[in-house]
Order: C-alpha cells, then structure tokens, then sequence
C-alpha cells in the first residue's frame, strides 16, 4: 500500500477545508494518507494543537516515509512550497491540483519545475480523474 502525504494551506486555506476533506477521502483509495488530519473541520479537535517543532517534526518524517505528494496549491502557503521542494529533492512524484483564477496566479517555481506534475481544475469533482490519472 502507497503512503501518500497530502499538502495544503492550513492557515489561510481553511475556506477549501470541504474540498481538502474531498481530496483525502479520494486519495484513500490509493493508499494511506498520513496528513489526513489536513480535510478534518476541526484540526484541534483531530488533535492538531502541536508546538511548531513538533509539526515540523512529525511532517517531514511523515514526508519522508510517503511515496509520493499530493498537493491542493490554490492557495498560496509557505509551508506547503517548503514540502514540495522536500518532496523534490528526495526524489518523490509530486502531483499539484490547483484552481486557477483572476484572483491568483501559481507560483512559476512551482509550474515551471519540471519535477512536479501541476493539473488545474475547476470543480472537486474533477479531482478523482486526476487522482488516477497521477497514480496510473
């Protein structure tokens, strides 16, 4: 079974928690997800009152085991660009699902690495498709 690690923006993304939660829920049929915690309603109450060097911690470990990423890059989030550049130097596929519009543009150091597979979408429910696609 695949260890996937899934990536978004805790703190400024919670408003695509729903979509978050849609996303991890599709991932599980392709392996463990060991960041599930990230589409959970309420990260305190899943537990996720943790210092800062303990989430670091836990996460890259987390990274390290995984066999792949997944990421919901929409939002822009340091912590998230931090993993897939992890992700990138250890060698890992790395998939980035991404809403484009007016309003934000994606990082060119992420669309423009060629190690890292960026896949737009309008609606979640456009996510399962490349969800298989990435893990075929």
């Amino acid at each position: 079974m695949q260890k996937i690690y899934f990536a978004a923006s805790i703190s400024a993304g919670r408003d695509d928690q729903p979509i978050y939660e849609k996303i991890v829920d599709a991932l599980k049929q392709y392996g463990s997800v060991a960041t599930e915690i990230i589409g959970s309603p309420d990260l305190l109450a899943a537990g996720e009152n943790l210092s800062d060097h303990e989430v670091h911690r836990r996460d890259v470990a987390w990274l390290t085991e995984s066999d792949c990423v997944v990421a919901e890059v929409t939002t822009p989030s340091l912590g998230v660009g931090y993993e897939i550049g992890l992700a990138t130097t250890m060698k890992k596929p790395v998939l980035c699902l991404y809403r484009p519009s007016a309003r934000s543009k994606l990082s060119s150091m992420i669309a423009g690495c060629s190690l890292v597979q960026v896949r737009p979408y309008v609606d979640a429910g456009e996510i399962p498709a490349l969800l298989q696609e990435f893990f075929s």
